[in-house]
C-alpha cells in the first residue's frame, strides 16, 4: 500500500472525514444526510458510509466518530483510523483520502493506526486479505507520516516474527534476522562461546533441543550519544515446558514465547532509521525449551554467569533462566539502564489480562518514565510490587535460589528472581505475557501477535 501526503482532498473513491460530538463535519453532504437526516452523533468509533451518487468529488464518504473534542488524543486517532481502515477493507475500497479536521499534527498516530489495521498474517493462506492500493492524508507533515511508518513497520516486523511457526522461527533464524539488519554492529555467539562465557542457566534450557542456542548482541550507536541502554528480549522460540511438559492446549501458541526477542529485533531495525542520539544494545538469548534425553531436569543445580546457583524446581520456568544470564551480560556493558521484555509469567496474565503489561524494577524514576511513555504510546503498563517477602518461596536448601516458587504472586516472584542478576545499573522488567498475543481481535488488533512494547520502547529510546 502506498501512503502519501497531499495538501487538500482530491477526487477519490472514498473520502474519510471525522465528526466530533456536537459538531458538524467538514462536508455539507455528510451533514445533511448523516447528521441531520440519520442522527449520526459521532460517538467515538461510530462509522457512517454515504454513497454520494455524483453529488461530491468522492464516490463515497466515510464518516468516523471522534467522540468529544476535549477527550480526543493521539491514541484515539490510532484506534479511529484503524476502525475506518477496516471499514474500507470491508467495502473492498482501493483508494482513499483521509481529510480530518483536528487540532495538531496527528500524522504519526494516524499512520500507525492505518498500518496496524492493514496487517494480516496470511502468508500460508491461499486466499489473501484485501488491502487498499493507496491512502493519502491531508494536513499532516511528511515528517510525522514518515515517523509513523517507521514505528508501524517495526510493529508489523515484530508481529510477523512472533506469528511465524516455530518450525521456521528457530534460534538460527533469529540470529540471521539480526545479522541482516542494516546500521548495526551484530555479534552472534554459538554454543561453545556461550559456554565459555559461563552462561550455565541459559545453556541448560536449550540443551534438550536439536536447535543449538544462539546468543545475539546487536549494537546501535547514535551520532551524539548521551545515554547507553541495553534492551533484552526473551527468545524462547518454542516452549514445550521441557520435562515438566505443558498440556497440549497450552502449547498451541508457544511460538509466541519469543515475542520479547521479536520486539527487540523490531526496535533495533527501526533505530537505524530513526537515528536517535543514544547507544542501544539489543540482546537475545535464543533457544528452545524441549523435552528429550538431554533435557535439563527438575532438581538440577545450574550456575549462572554471575556465579549464583539455581535449583531447578520446574523446567517450565525457563524464560527467567535465559534472562538471568542475559542480564549478567548486559550489566557488564557499562550501560546506564537495562530493560528486559518477556512473555514471562501466566501469573501476570491472570492479574492484568490482555490490556496491560506488568512492569517492575529497581529505580522508581525510570519506572515512572516508562509507564508515562507507554500511556502516551497507546500501551498500558501496570506496576507490580517487588516486596522482599516474595523471595521467600524461592529459597533453596541446596542452592542460592530455586527458579520458581509459590503460584501466588508469581509475576512479582519472577521479577525478584531476575533482580538477583542485575548489578549496579537501573533496571526495569516488562512482562508482556498477556499483551503479546491475542486469541481474538481486540481494539485495533486482529488475533495473533500485537508487537507489544515496540511503540513504547521506540518512544522511550528517542
Amino acid at each position: 500500500m502506498e501512503i502519501k501526503t497531499i495538501q487538500s482532498a482530491v477526487p477519490v473513491e472514498v473520502l474519510v472525514i471525522n465528526k466530533f460530538e456536537g459538531e458538524n463535519t467538514s462536508e455539507e453532504l455528510a451533514n445533511t444526510y448523516a447528521v441531520e437526516k440519520d442522527g449520526f452523533e459521532g460517538k467515538f468509533g461510530q462509522t457512517y458510509l454515504l454513497h454520494t451518487l455524483g453529488k461530491s468529488s468522492a464516490d463515497k464518504i466515510l464518516v468516523i466518530g471522534f467522540g468529544k473534542r476535549e477527550e480526543f488524543n493521539a491514541n484515539k486517532m490510532t484506534e479511529a483510523v484503524a476502525k475506518a481502515y477496516k471499514k474500507l477493507v470491508q467495502i473492498k475500497a482501493k483508494k482513499a483520502v483521509f481529510d480530518f479536521n483536528t487540532d495538531g499534527d496527528y500524522g504519526k498516530s494516524a499512520v500507525i493506526g492505518l498500518l496496524i489495521a492493514d496487517y494480516a498474517y496470511d502468508k500460508y493462506k491461499s486466499e489473501k486479505v484485501h488491502h487498499l492500493e493507496e491512502v493519502s492524508f491531508t494536513k499532516y507533515s511528511q515528517e510525522s507520516v514518515n515517523e509513523g511508518m517507521i514505528f508501524a513497520q517495526a510493529m508489523n516486523f515484530t508481529r510477523d516474527l512472533a506469528n511465524t511457526p516455530a518450525q521456521i522461527a528457530t534460534p538460527e533464524m533469529l540470529a540471521e534476522t539480526a545479522k541482516n539488519i542494516q546500521g548495526l554492529e551484530t555479534k552472534v555467539f554459538d554454543k561453545a562461546q556461550i559456554e565459555s562465557m559461563g552462561m550455565g542457566a541459559y545453556l541448560a534450557v536449550g540443551q534438550g533441543s536439536v536447535h543449538e542456542p544462539k546468543f545475539i548482541h546487536m549494537k546501535y550507536t547514535g551520532r551524539n550519544v548521551h545515554k547507553k541502554i541495553a534492551v533484552i528480549g526473551k527468545g524462547i522460540c518454542f516452549d514445550a515446558g521441557g520435562l515438566d511438559i505443558k498440556p497440549a492446549s497450552s502449547m498451541l501458541t508457544m511460538k509466541d514465547d519469543m515475542s520479547g526477542a521479536a520486539c527487540v529485533l523490531g526496535v533495533m531495525q527501526a533505530l537505524a532509521k530513526l537515528q536517535p542520539d543514544v547507544e542501544v544494545h539489543g540482546i537475545i538469548a535464543a533457544c528452545e525449551n524441549m523435552p528429550s534425553g538431554s533435557s535439563y531436569k527438575p532438581g538440577d543445580i545450574l550456575t549462572a554467569k554471575n556465579g549464583k546457583t539455581i535449583e531447578v524446581d520446574n523446567t517450565d520456568a525457563e524464560g527467567r533462566l535465559t534472562l538471568a544470564d542475559a542480564l549478567c551480560y548486559a550489566c557488564d556493558l557499562s550501560v546506564d539502564e537495562v530493560i528486559d521484555i518477556a512473555t514471562l509469567t501466566g501469573a501476570c496474565m491472570v492479574a492484568l489480562g490482555t490490556y496491560a503489561s506488568g512492569i517492575m524494577g529497581n529505580d522508581d524514576e525510570m519506572l515512572q518514565r516508562l509507564k508515562s511513555t507507554a500511556e502516551n504510546s497507546g500501551e498500558k503498563f501496570w506496576e507490580l510490587p517487588m516486596f522482599k517477602e516474595y523471595f521467600d518461596s524461592l529459597k533453596s536448601d541446596i542452592a542460592d535460589m530455586k527458579n520458581t516458587g509459590s503460584r501466588w504472586g508469581g509475576a512479582s516472584t519472577a521479577g525478584l528472581f531476575l533482580k538477583e542478576f542485575v548489578k549496579d545499573v537501573k533496571w526495569c522488567h516488562i512482562d508482556i505475557a498477556g499483551t503479546a498475543f491475542l486469541e481474538k481481535p481486540q481494539k485495533e488488533f486482529i488475533a495473533g501477535a500485537t508487537g507489544a512494547g515496540v511503540r513504547t520502547l521506540l518512544n522511550y529510546l528517542k
